[in-house]
């Protein structure tokens, strides 16, 4: 076999095993990291399950929410295997929900969080953390919108040390928007 292909084999897959162990068949949508890095756009990877509909409710949520300085824009990826993507970003599992998003620098959003409250995250990013969390699926939070039904819930910050505290309570539907 020639060095050339040797080589090149070689370099695609250090930058592979470099994702993160995310696999590369999974991904559906490449981004320029670089070039959102240099614009105003917030971009986030969701990493769902393929026929899940909340998650993509959620992903339209993040994406229709231009209200402040900042949009976001959202590659969906399919993954079967969000468990082991969830554990090695750090997310226990009494902290999870149905899909995860990470931003370009890392940071974790699961569950079904107010862009707004993500916003607000990542303008000022707390040293110890790995992102926010809200557990389980709450009736009418952003993707879960039933109608006139809503929970109050919490957003929960996620520190590098696997402890949580409350970063928000919602009690009104109107406060996520």
């Amino acid at each position: 076999m020639p060095i050339k292909p040797i080589l090149y084999f070689s370099m695609y897959s250090a930058i592979l095993f470099s994702l993160d162990a995310y696999p590369a068949s999974k991904i559906e949508n490449n981004a320029n990291i670089s070039e959102a890095k240099n614009t105003e756009t917030l971009l986030l990877h969701v990493y769902k399950k393929p026929s899940c509909g909340c998650c993509k409710k959620w992903i339209e949520h993040l994406s229709a929410d231009n209200t402040g300085d900042h949009e976001f824009k959202v590659y969906a990826h399919n993954n079967s295997k969000l468990e082991q993507l969830k554990a090695n970003k750090g997310i226990a599992p009494r902290y999870q929900s149905c899909h995860t998003a990470l931003s370009i620098e890392g940071y974790v959003f699961e569950g079904h969080i107010p862009a707004k409250i993500i916003k607000q995250f990542l303008a000022n990013k707390p040293s110890d953390a790995i992102g926010l969390s809200v557990p389980g699926m709450p009736a009418g939070s952003p993707g879960m919108e039933m109608g006139n039904k809503f929970s109050p819930y919490d957003v929960l910050l996620l520190r590098k040390d696997g402890s949580s505290e409350i970063y928000a309570h919602i009690t009104l539907q109107k406060e996520q928007y």
